[in-house]
């Protein structure tokens, strides 16, 4: 039986499709697309999926969709009357993009898929968070914890799971026993400090993430005025007076917010403090209102974290389970997840690696068949490369299309892998290309760029030569999950499933830490711990580049140019080549080198 999940119309457009309840395919759209964060119906993503399953449309049994879009219209619409007319702007938005297709996203579907309408379902948006991260994990029982900017209605949920059968007898289910409600979100709160300190929302909360490490929490103070949490039970409430996206086209947070907090942050300025750039000492009032932006992400964060572990202690009492499930974009708050796993009762959490709606597709196909059907489960997510690939052949008629010389591997790959070790080693940077490509927001060793982690300098190569992004933001190590231990404070982390796609910050030894100096920020890792088994090449680049420099870590970070969408194809990562300082790309056993500047 074959069930396709959609999510579209919101963020991250996606499609993912199951056969008898095992993952066959997925993607976002803007990986076909080109368009970040594509939100159109994933027609091409959904085009993939039946390429890779081998089947056509006629195929399918069911198609879900991630949400309900007439109960999300219902929320609009409610909204914008009850603060008409400071919601005119907001309401001509609405009306606009939901004549033209939110609301008929059935009709959409049945028409573009000509598919019978009968097989059509509509999931709950938190409905399918949940069942993206339970159904994909390894736990029989577990509790379930949603959080993102808003669904339908809802912005975080608390449940528990469960998934019992002998044999062909049992049952699933998930039961969400608690809910926060539209106007009142963490991610909506995330999102606004997002948005005054110059970052594009949806796009630049991982931004924050980034920049907090460089403040100090002054402002829990000013916090208080506008967030309120009950620690008790994790329950919260935002004062509205501070927000305007409930009424706003154009702004997310008040006036009133900027009185508050001081001038919002314009969009690509610099960023540099003492910490980071003391040799620009003398750009003294720059560097004051740089420090209290860095300030104030730190007090976001903080007050993120504090939220989340309320929340979580609280959902433990309740449930007295010891595993946690969690999805909704909140779930890829990487620091805060660090903290849940050490300031909770929770042993083992389970985080759906594509938690923002994109993973609503893959939830929306897992409800089906396990809610819907009650079929047992048999597949729990054993690696995140779901995407398409492409075959030597394939690549090598891009490159000779394209006049490249490249060198041939075929007949050796275990050659290419020393190759590629070795130029690390000279500082040589790497796009690499190789399976399928990834589920979810990060690069995982599919579609990757690879470098030397030993050096503060290749941090700044990789960043102003070839991502062209804020200097600020770190980098990832990758690291050989047998040799993690060695590098991290995690203890049992070779036991946990979150590092295997960077669902963590974790601290970095400090005895390791000046060997890994490309990677470390602020003495922290935003970790990948790798196994030969899932990806075997990844896993050999990275084991000689280890017995060549004694150090098992290399630096991963997402094959792309900034503002463009991780590469896909064979054309999509020579064109990153060229227009980059990278300077060698591997795309399977095929070897392209930069030509030799004179």
């Amino acid at each position: 039986m074959y069930i396709l999940g959609i999510s579209a119309l919101y963020h991250d457009s996606a499609a993912a499709l199951i056969r008898d309840g095992e993952l066959v395919a997925a993607s976002m759209e803007e990986r076909f697309s080109r368009r970040k964060h594509d939100n159109r119906m994933p027609i091409q993503a959904i085009s993939f999926c039946l390429r890779q399953a081998g089947i056509t449309v006629n195929d399918l049994d069911y198609v879900v969709f991630y949400e309900k879009p007439l109960h999300k219209f219902e929320r609009i619409l409610q909204t914008t009357l009850n603060t008409f007319p400071k919601s005119a702007g907001v309401w001509r938005e609405a009306i606009f993009a939901w004549m033209g297709e939110k609301l008929w996203a059935k009709n959409i579907i049945v028409n573009r898929l000509g598919i019978d309408p009968n097989k059509l379902l509509f999931c709950d948006h938190h409905m399918s968070h949940a069942a993206s991260a339970f159904f994909a994990s390894p736990f029989k029982e577990a509790a379930v914890f949603t959080c993102d900017g808003v669904g339908e209605w809802t912005t975080t949920t608390l449940g528990q799971a469960r998934s019992v059968w002998d044999g062909e007898t049992g049952a699933n289910d998930i039961t969400l026993f608690s809910e926060q409600r539209f106007p009142h979100s963490i991610g909506l709160l995330y999102s606004a400090f997002t948005a005054w300190l110059g970052f594009r929302v949806n796009n630049g909360e991982y931004k924050v993430m980034g920049m907090s490490p460089y403040g100090t929490p002054r402002y829990m103070d000013k916090m208080e005025k506008v967030f309120h949490l009950n620690p008790n039970d994790g329950s919260f409430r935002l004062n509205l007076d501070y927000f305007s996206f409930a009424h706003s086209a154009d702004s997310s947070f008040s006036q009133k917010f900027v009185d508050l907090f001081g001038q919002p942050r314009p969009a690509e300025s610099d960023f540099f403090t003492m910490e980071t750039n003391p040799e620009r000492a003398g750009e003294r009032a720059a560097m004051e209102q740089n420090q209290h932006y860095a300030d104030v992400s730190a007090t976001i964060q903080k007050a993120t974290e504090d939220a989340l572990i309320a929340i979580c202690n609280h959902l433990h009492a309740k449930t007295g389970l010891d595993k946690l499930v969690m999805a909704g974009g909140v779930a890829l708050n990487t620091k805060a997840n660090w903290r849940l796993l050490n300031e909770t009762p929770f042993k083992e959490i389970y985080i759906q690696p594509a938690s923002g709606d994109d993973g609503g597709a893959l939830g929306a196909a897992l409800w089906a068949w396990h809610i819907v059907l009650n079929k047992p489960r048999k597949w729990v997510m054993p690696h995140a490369y779901w995407g398409q690939s492409y075959t030597e052949g394939e690549i090598a008629k891009v490159l000779t299309d394209n006049g490249i010389k490249f060198e041939s591997f075929t007949d050796n790959p275990d050659k290419l892998l020393d190759v590629v070790a070795e130029e690390l080693t000279h500082s040589k940077v790497v796009g690499w290309m190789q399976g399928r490509f990834e589920w979810g927001p990060r690069a995982l060793g599919a579609r990757s760029i690879l470098a030397d982690p030993r050096t503060e300098a290749m941090k700044e190569v990789v960043n102003t030569k070839i991502k062209f992004r804020e200097p600020f933001r770190p980098f990832a190590p990758v690291v050989l999950r047998d040799r993690a231990l060695e590098y991290f404070d995690y203890p049992e982390v070779q036991e946990h499933e979150a590092p295997r796609y960077m669902l963590m910050v974790a601290p970095v030894r400090e005895e390791k830490q000046h060997e890994i100096q490309a990677v470390v920020h602020k003495g922290t890792g935003r970790l990948q711990s790798i196994e030969r088994e899932t990806n075997p090449r990844y896993y050999g680049v990275i084991e000689r580049f280890g017995q060549l420099t004694g150090v098992p870590v290399v630096l991963n970070t997402s094959f792309n140019l900034r503002g463009e969408p991780i590469v896909n194809t064979p054309a999509n990562a020579l064109n990153t080549f060229v227009n980059s300082d990278i300077d060698l790309l591997v795309m399977e056993t095929l070897l392209v080198r930069k030509p030799t500047r004179s």
